[in-house]
């Protein structure tokens, strides 16, 4: 598929779930600045009905629609990544690691539609390149595709040109079959160092962590990942899962059984945008 049919259909979709921004004041975004690491679990909050024509509802994302914006002269230098994300009412956010994986991917995507969903999926420019269908998918879908690194190296083994050269890789081949350059990017490991965010910054993204790890990556087994997210479940909470990496039947299952269950509890499961200054 052409890149400007790409970047057409992808504007027609997508305009308004633009990109998040990074000014603390706007709000969109709140970074735990209480040092603890990524993957602590807040408490579980209130069960609620759900709310009349959730379905519509849940396709918003989180601070509603709104022309595209700009693109940023400059991003905000980070010393830590955001770790969970502020909206309206019972927002939480699923993001998927490692992909696209031909195995998994298909049918993760498949669920989320079901369901009316959107997700954010943290893609390896390796498993990109040789997938770019399922990219084009996710822009079709309304899902958000961030930079996980080109080849998932520990990052703060790797000198500020081989970082650079990893982000670099993985923006072009995102923007070649996804239709826009990532404005999201997150450390594989969850190992952050100075250069990851300056870099980042530099190209234009975000750092975005999490805050439930579901741990799908030891294979717990579906139950297992399941009660993880539920027992974390809270406004703000940004849920880790995997699409590649191994075997994730197991996160494929239980994808299958929590999420019409977060829906049935009220929560309203999107993607972030950005505001930018």
């Amino acid at each position: 598929m052409k890149r400007d049919q790409l970047l057409t259909r992808r504007r027609l979709l997508l305009a308004g779930t633009g990109a998040v921004g990074v000014a603390a004041t706007a709000g969109v975004l709140t970074a735990v600045t209480g040092g603890g690491p990524a993957g602590s679990v807040p408490s579980a909050g209130p069960q609620a009905r759900r709310p009349p024509d959730s379905s519509a509802y849940r396709l918003q994302p989180v601070t509603g629609y709104g022309p595209p914006q700009a693109a940023p002269r400059r991003t905000l230098v980070r010393r830590e990544p955001l770790l969970r994300v502020s909206g309206r009412g019972r927002t939480m956010v699923l993001t998927f690691d490692d992909g696209p994986d031909p195995r998994y991917t298909p049918a993760v995507l498949d669920t989320l539609a079901r369901y009316d969903v959107r997700a954010m999926f943290f893609v390896c420019g390796e498993m990109a390149a040789d997938n770019k269908v399922l990219l084009a998918r996710m822009a079709d879908e309304g899902h958000v595709v961030g930079n996980h690194t080109w080849s998932h190296p520990l990052l703060t083994r790797l000198t500020r040109r081989q970082i650079r050269s990893q982000m670099e890789r993985t923006c072009d081949v995102i923007e070649e079959a996804y239709g826009e350059r990532p404005e999201w990017f997150r450390a594989p490991y969850g190992a952050w160092n100075r250069a990851a965010f300056q870099l980042g910054a530099e190209l234009g993204m975000e750092p975005l962590a999490w805050t439930l790890d579901t741990l799908d990556w030891t294979t717990p087994g579906m139950r297992s990942i399941v009660n993880r997210v539920e027992n974390g479940a809270a406004p703000g909470v940004v849920v880790l899962s995997h699409d590649a990496g191994g075997d994730r039947s197991q996160s494929v299952r239980a994808l299958r059984r929590y999420l019409p269950e977060l829906l049935d509890s009220g929560y309203h499961v999107t993607v972030p945008r950005r505001h930018y200054a």
